[in-house]
């Protein structure tokens, strides 16, 4: 029921998928002048080596020995079969799920933590500052600056703040600066686009730091393709061939992105985005140029966006309560690549808890989403009759968020 992949094993280069879209990515647009951002535009931001992939049409980018070192600590994460909820639905799918809740921090997030740290370390920067909404960027960038000898400060969205205080635990236990945001605001409940704008204001005023973003723009999808590029290898150990499904929650894109990335060119894989009904910006926001981050800082971005001065219910997905998506998500979603579903957080907690009921493991509030849309699909193909394989990301756990559960489980839990 399980497949693993030896250290040596792990993926030697990241999988770009920009060269296989449709429609060519169009280029960020200054904030200022509305021109097209170059390399100088970014400086202020991020190291070279991060502005050289945002914009590389390279198809394959080697993963540098030092960041492979770190990743090894956890990596390759094994592909699960979840048999025992296919027993439950009785349906002739074939589910597997990419455990990347083995990481130090929980989640898939360091995929990307630790290669940024590692480049922001090899220019010399000694501070980074990032935005987090339910605590698992600023646990994964905490973790990896502290290998790194650097400095770390979050602005973790209040709402998630409030509701997860042992994620703010963790940042600290790992030297991590955490402070609710938005900043000059004590009574908003915030949103990732205000903790993006504390974030950016932060770096701009200082010369020892640079920005960090834990999803969204190209670099950070490169990162986790390694989630898809593992998978292959094991579904090929498991004896599939391919999948017929990929599925992964969606906020800004970065799990979503890195287990479906390097099925992109396989036109018969269905790549499936599940994102919040209260934050539904793929299925009813609009496509167009929008800022990142609610101030306007940031440079806008050709994306699926709600408004950059959307703000979200305070649902316990707190990494899926993002305005905007990935340009290379709402790409694909744009060009009919990939489809997205929307769900109501409570049919998202009862497919949460069949999951734990029947594979044994707490999946978090995000990862729940993805869950449900593969118990969709599993329940689908007993309808039609047909075999299918189908793969999700199962981006990190939920033993951190056993207050949701809580609310859920005693009927206490607001749509």
């Amino acid at each position: 029921m399980k497949w693993n992949l030896s250290s040596d094993q792990m993926p030697q280069a990241w999988f770009n998928v920009a060269p296989h879209l449709i429609e060519p990515l169009q280029p960020p647009l200054h904030p200022g002048t509305r021109e097209p951002v170059g390399p100088d535009d970014l400086a202020p931001l991020f190291p070279t080596a991060l502005i050289a992939q945002e914009m590389s049409a390279e198809p394959w980018i080697d993963i540098p020995g030092e960041v492979i070192d770190v990743l090894r600590l956890w990596r390759p994460t094994p592909l699960v079969r979840a048999r025992r909820l296919e027993q439950a639905l009785d349906t002739p799918a074939r589910i597997y799920y990419k455990d990347e809740s083995v990481s130090p921090a929980g989640s898939h997030k360091p995929n990307t933590a630790v290669p940024q740290a590692y480049y922001n370390k090899a220019e010399g920067i000694g501070r980074l500052a990032t935005e987090t909404g339910a605590g698992q960027w600023g646990s994964a960038l905490s973790f990896a600056s502290a290998l790194f000898g650097l400095e770390c400060k979050v602005y973790m969205v209040r709402i998630s703040y409030e509701q997860k205080p042992y994620r703010r635990v963790m940042m600290e236990t790992w030297g991590g600066n955490v402070e609710p945001s938005p900043v000059d605001e004590p009574g908003h409940p915030g949103s990732l686009g205000s903790a993006i704008s504390d974030a950016v204001r932060d770096v701009v005023a200082r010369d020892d730091s640079h920005y960090s973003l834990g999803s969204v723009l190209n670099h950070v999808l490169l990162h986790q393709t390694v989630i898809g590029l593992e998978a292959k290898e094991q579904l090929a150990l498991a004896g599939e061939e391919r999948p017929d499904i990929v599925i992964a929650s969606c906020g800004g894109g970065s799990n979503l992105g890195g287990i479906t990335g390097p099925f992109v060119p396989d036109a018969d894989v269905d790549l499936v985005a599940v994102e919040p009904s209260s934050c539904p910006t793929l299925t009813e926001g609009r496509f167009e140029y929008d800022f990142g981050d609610t101030a306007g800082l940031t440079p806008l971005l050709q994306m699926y966006t709600l408004g950059h001065d959307f703000v979200p219910s305070t649902i316990h997905a707190g990494g899926l309560r993002y305005h905007g998506d990935s340009p290379i998500i709402s790409n694909l979603v744009k060009t009919g690549r990939m489809r997205a579903v929307a769900y109501p957080q409570g049919k998202v907690f009862e497919a949460a808890v069949q999951f734990a009921r029947t594979q044994g493991s707490i999946p978090a509030p995000e990862t729940s989403h993805a869950i449900r849309a593969t118990i969709d699909e599993a329940l689908r193909a007993k309808e039609e009759g047909v075999e299918r394989v189908i793969l999700f990301c199962y981006s990190g756990h939920g033993m951190l968020d056993l207050g949701a559960y809580d609310s859920y489980i005693h009927g206490n839990m607001v749509e």
